[in-house]
Order: structure tokens, then C-alpha cells, then sequence
């Protein structure tokens, strides 16, 4: 209890002790008058005195009291109107009835009254009527964090620009750990003297110190192939607007030798501790190099994926030996597994079938039992007369079953293997890889950020014309009781030939080894033609599409398909493809609907345009030259308007992200 609650119970007290008082001074008065006179002026003066005491007491407190009012309420005049907080009240029309000091320094005139909420910022009025508390906005150079309160019709205007400043400058100066590779190096200097290797090291070793110092990035030399730089995120983002230009640079050095050396550069950052960050950024580089490398991959600590460069298709440098060395490691996979689950890509192209065939004739010649999931419903046009083929031949056919078959057969020791993709996504049934340990991925396709699970053996070759053309050459080094038939060497050759476009893309050497070997096998090339045969209808289908296509920017042909008409994924590659022939074509893009009520796009390039890149900023993928992507929740000129979108900022900020 406060003081002033006490004042008038001590009064009530005095008012009893006059009144006993006054009882005990009419007993003395009744036995000494003398006595009981002196003792009523004492008791009289005593009175007087109490009650003159009592009066400046309180009127001492109604001062007070006073005092204080009139210093709250100047307080909150002054809080109102003088401390650095913006206050508005608007009326139903959002128009400014009053605002504080603080805001009307913003009006052009003395007030801010009058004026509607458009006038500080375009975002309010709408945000209001969607019910939320806060929104930020930013007004003549100042960041402000605004309060809500709707029913009140009131608006609390917090200013963060110090805040935001501090906070951005903590985000500028997080660490940034970088490790740079020389993905060819080994190769280009085997057959080098001193004089030349010591001419490139000094190269490469001059073009990146200036480039780091240019930048402010502190850079090490590791090993003869290895750099390990660091910087901030502020300087990543200088290095993001260059779009890393050092890889061109550094791939110019050799170029006279017709042998170009490159980097690939794996990046990490994110509030993470340094030995995280280094895993992080060593995880970056394994994905460059796992996409054919001459490439920056950036990670964060969320996970997420950025690319650039990749401007160049990867040189052929996978050796025998590597092949060697995955054939005898897959053969013991499979010879310690009860079974072996072969699976491709949903919608199996002929490489996607050659390739699953490959494989189950490495488990019958390890004399353990395979199966190839395959689903019948979701069979393309393009592959339906190899599978006819394939069923017409019982001892191949009954090694083809169904996901939910395989899921019953699969136990804790089974081996699944991926073939044809990487994607958890994409293949046939993502279920079988969370029901073994045992994985194996087998693709022709440069890396993408997602990716199957703690496999227990990867064989990606970017390079590779195709996932049949890297299983046939697994099946040289397995056993010799392996034969294979003429259906399956012809499906296997079917595989290199469409993803090549009967050698004409993304052939090297070794391809034409394997297509000897198949040909050595039993291959019948007339059968392959008979798979590739089209429907009449189909080919008409098709060159009404082409005759769809219009150019842009000179030399990229673009075609879009009739809104509700569905035109199948091997029909628009194969116009893609069409395209591409054409005189003064570098790029293809064809779009149209697909039966799924996807917006299908389907890429090709004759190397000048990365059509990988472009398809990746779409959610695809692919290769450099072949590349595609389905996207949901869209119409033909929407996906069009996006793709020439992406194409501008391709070509006229350099974009190779």
C-alpha cells in the first residue's frame, strides 16, 4: 500500500484519540477544574495544530499529483509527437487523417493529412486489405518495418536502416571457402617437356593470382592441380555479376595447342564453421566435376544449387582401365547380391531399355537372377516396336516386371541399378531405393543437384554419348560365359544410335569401339532401323509443328504446338532435332502439351547455345547440346514468354548460370 492510500486511515486515527481524550478531560474537569482548563488549551492547540498539519500534507500531495499529471501527460505528448517512430491514422478510403512529426518530414508539403497511403508506399493499401501485420518498404532512402493494427486504422512506421545496414554488412563479411581444380591437367601435361608444363603452370598460376587479387580473394596453391581460395560472400556476389569470367580466361591459355586447359570450381558458404564450409565447397567441386567439369557449382548451407560456365562439351578422358575397374566392382556387387533391380527413367527411351538389358545380361553371366521394372502404361510411341520385339522373345520378356513385382521380390541384399538417370524423381519406381543399401547409378548425364542416396557405386560419364554406349563397354570385362543375343546387342545398339542421331552428336572414339563390339555381338543394324521406323501420321504430326517454328534472335528456332493439342516427348525431340538442321539454326526449342497436362520443352544446340543451362533455370536438364524439361501450372505462351525471358538474360548479361 502506497503512501497516499495511507493518509486518511492515519486521520480516522487521530479523530479516536480526540475523542477519548475528550472523555478523559471531562473526568479531570469534573475533579480539577485547575487541571482540566490547562488540559483543554493543550488539547485545543494540539487540534489546531493536527489539522493545519493535516491540510499542507494533503495539499502538498495534490501538488504532487498534480506535478506529476501534467509530466505524464507532457511525456506523452512529447512520445507522440517527438520520438523516432512514425504514426499514421487513415480513414476508409486510405486516405491520411493524422500523422506525427516524424512521418510529415516525408510530405512534400508540411503534412502528410489529406494524403492517401500511396503516396509513402504502393504496397500498404493492398496489404492492409489482405489482413497482414507487417509489411517493409522502403521511402526516400530510409528502410521501414511498418505495423498493422487494421481494425484501429493505425500504422506504427519503424525505421531500419541502421539495423539493416549492420545486418547486411554481417551477411557481406561471412566467410566464403573456395577450391579450385584443374580438370584436365593431368592429361595435357603427360606428354608435356618441363619447358611446356612450366609455361602453363605459370600461366594458369598468373591468370588466377590476378584474378583473385583483382577481386580481394585470398588464394593458395595446394597441389599441382588444386587451389584453395577465400573470400566473402560480398565478393562472391562480385564474382556471381561476372558470371566467373576466369573460366573463359583460363581456358583461353592452351587454346593454341587445340587442347584447353579448364577449372571447375567448387564454392561453399553460409553460417557454418570451417571445417563445414571446406566439406560443403568439396561437395560443390565433386558436382562440377560430376557435370563434365569447366564449371562453378555454389552451395549454401541450405543446400541449395547455382551453376555457372559449363560453356563447353567435357573432353573424352574416362579410360579403359576406369571401366575396368567399375565392371569388375559392379560384377562383385552383383555376384554378392539375391537379386538384381534394374530400372531407368519413367517413359524408358531406347538407350533407357538398352541400357537395362545391358545390366541383366551382367547378372545372368554372374548366374544371379534379374529383373528390369517396367511399366507397361507408360510406354512412349518412340520405343513400342522394340518392345514388341521384346515380347515376341519369351526369354528375355520374362525378366520384365511390373513396380509393384519388384517390390515384392526385393529384400534387404537386393541390388538396385539406376540407369539412364540420377534423378530419385525420374525413376520408374522411387520406392526400391529406400528399401536396399545397395545402389548402383549408372548414367550418361551431367550431374544435377538432385541425386540418388549414399549410392555404393556411381559410373557417370558426361562425355558418353549414352548410358548403352558406358554398359557395353562394362560388358567387355565381364565373364566369358556372357552371351549376348542379337535382340539385346540390337537394343544396346539401338541406344547409341538415337541419342547420338546415328553418330552425328556427342560421338567420340569409344563409341564407335562399342558399336564394333556390338557389332561383333550380333547387332543387326536393319533391325535398329526397324525400331526407329515412324508412323506416317506421326511424321506428318511432326512437320506440322516444324511448320510452326519461327526465329529468333537470328539464329534460334522456336515452335509451339496448337494449345490442346498433345504431342508426345520423343515427337518433340524429334523435332527439336529437325530443327537443328536447318541452315543458319545454332539452337532448337519446341514446345507444346503433353498428355499429363504438363507444358512439355524439348532442346537442342549445336554446342554455341548451352541448352542445359537454359532448361535448369526451367527445372530440366540434360546436356549441353540435349536438353528438356516439363513444367506444371502453365499454358504454351506462358513456358514461351518465360523461355525468351531466360534466353535474353542468356545472351545479354552473359548468363551462364
Amino acid at each position: 500500500m502506497t503512501d497516499l492510500q495511507k493518509k486518511p486511515a492515519l486521520s480516522r486515527h487521530l479523530w479516536i484519540i480526540y475523542l477519548l481524550s475528550i472523555i478523559l478531560l471531562g473526568v479531570i474537569w469534573y475533579y480539577q477544574w485547575i487541571l482540566g482548563l490547562l488540559m483543554t488549551l493543550f488539547l485545543a492547540a494540539s487540534f489546531y495544530y493536527s489539522i493545519q498539519t493535516e491540510k499542507t500534507i494533503i495539499n502538498e500531495t495534490e501538488e504532487y499529483i498534480a506535478t506529476l499529471s501534467h509530466r505524464i501527460k507532457k511525456v506523452g505528448e512529447e512520445a507522440l509527437l517527438e520520438m523516432p517512430i512514425g504514426i499514421v491514422l487513415y480513414n476508409e478510403d486510405y486516405f491520411i487523417e493524422w500523422a506525427n512529426p516524424y512521418m510529415n518530414r516525408f510530405a512534400d508539403e508540411d503534412t502528410l493529412v489529406g494524403k492517401h497511403l500511396n503516396l509513402l508506399s504502393e504496397d500498404l493499401m493492398p496489404m492492409i486489405k489482405e489482413g497482414k501485420d507487417e509489411v517493409g518498404f522502403e521511402l526516400e532512402g530510409y528502410e521501414f518495418q511498418t505495423v498493422i493494427k487494421k481494425e484501429e486504422r493505425l500504422l506504427y512506421f519503424f525505421n531500419r536502416t541502421e539495423q539493416n545496414k549492420i545486418q547486411t554488412l554481417y551477411q557481406n563479411e561471412q566467410t566464403v571457402l573456395a577450391i579450385i581444380f584443374l580438370d584436365n591437367y593431368e592429361e595435357i601435361t603427360q606428354n608435356m617437356d618441363d619447358t611446356l608444363k612450366s609455361q602453363l603452370n605459370s600461366k594458369v598460376t598468373s591468370a588466377l593470382n590476378s584474378w583473385s587479387h583483382a577481386y580481394g580473394i585470398y588464394l593458395k596453391r595446394t597441389s599441382q592441380e588444386r587451389f584453395l581460395a577465400v573470400a566473402t560472400k560480398e565478393i562472391l556476389r562480385k564474382l556471381e555479376q561476372s558470371k566467373f569470367d576466369i573460366l573463359d580466361e583460363v581456358r583461353e591459355l592452351n587454346a593454341e595447342q587445340n587442347v584447353p586447359v579448364t577449372i571447375s570450381i567448387g564454392v561453399g558458404y553460409g553460417g557454418m564453421t570451417l571445417p563445414a564450409l571446406g566439406e560443403l565447397a568439396q561437395s560443390s567441386l565433386d558436382l562440377a566435376l560430376g557435370r563434365g567439369g569447366d564449371q562453378v557449382a555454389i552451395k549454401d548451407d541450405l543446400g541449395k544449387v547455382r551453376f555457372y560456365g559449363g560453356k563447353t562439351n567435357p573432353m573424352e578422358k574416362r579410360t579403359r582401365v576406369r571401366a575396368r575397374v567399375i565392371s569388375h566392382a559392379l560384377k562383385e556387387l552383383v555376384k554378392e547380391s539375391d537379386n538384381v533391380i534394374i530400372m531407368g527413367h519413367k517413359s524408358p527411351d531406347m538407350d533407357s531399355i538398352g541400357a537395362a538389358i545391358g545390366i541383366l545380361n551382367i547378372a545372368k553371366a554372374n548366374e544371379v537372377e534379374g529383373y528390369i521394372v517396367f511399366d507397361p502404361d507408360d510406354v512412349d510411341t518412340g520405343v513400342y516396336r522394340l518392345v514388341d520385339a521384346i515380347k515376341a522373345e519369351e526369354s528375355l520378356w520374362k525378366h520384365f516386371i511390373e513396380p509393384d513385382e519388384a517390390e515384392a521380390l526385393l529384400s534387404s541384399r537386393s541390388l538396385v541399378v539406376v540407369v539412364d538417370t540420377h534423378k530419385p524423381s525420374m525413376v520408374a519406381d522411387e520406392r526400391l531405393l529406400n528399401k536396399t543399401d545397395f545402389k548402383v547409378v549408372i548414367d550418361h548425364h551431367r550431374r544435377a543437384e538432385e541425386f540418388v542416396e549414399n549410392p555404393t557405386l556411381v559410373y557417370m560419364e558426361p562425355y558418353a554419348s549414352s548410358t548403352a554406349e558406358l554398359v557395353t563397354e562394362l560388358l567387355e570385362y565381364q565373364p566369358k560365359t556372357l552371351k549376348l543375343k542379337m535382340l539385346e546387342a540390337s537394343a544396346l545398339l539401338a541406344g547409341i544410335i538415337v541419342d547420338t542421331k546415328s553418330f552425328t552428336l556427342r560421338t567420340g572414339s569409344r563409341t564407335f569401339d562399342a558399336a564394333s563390339y556390338l557389332r561383333s555381338k550380333g547387332a543387326d543394324t536393319v533391325l535398329v532401323q526397324q525400331f526407329m521406323k515412324e508412323d506416317l501420321k506421326l511424321y506428318i504430326k511432326r512437320s506440322k509443328l516444324i511448320e510452326r517454328a519461327q526465329v529468333y534472335r537470328h539464329s534460334i528456332a522456336i515452335a509451339k504446338g496448337k494449345p490442346g493439342e498433345v504431342y508426345g516427348s520423343v515427337l518433340i525431340a524429334q523435332a527439336a532435332d529437325t530443327l537443328l538442321t536447318m541452315t543458319g539454326i545454332n539452337a532448337s526449342f519446341v514446345i507444346s502439351e503433353r498428355e499429363d497436362g504438363r507444358i512439355g520443352i524439348s532442346a537442342r544446340s549445336l554446342g554455341d547455345v548451352n541448352v542445359q543451362i537454359i532448361m535448369e533455370k526451367m527445372n530440366g536438364g540434360g546436356h549441353l547440346t540435349n536438353a528438356a524439361t516439363q513444367i506444371k501450372d502453365t499454358t504454351i505462351d506462358d513456358a514461351e514468354a518465360l523461355l525468351k525471358d531466360i534466353l535474353e538474360e542468356y545472351f545479354g548479361g552473359g548468363e551462364t548460370e
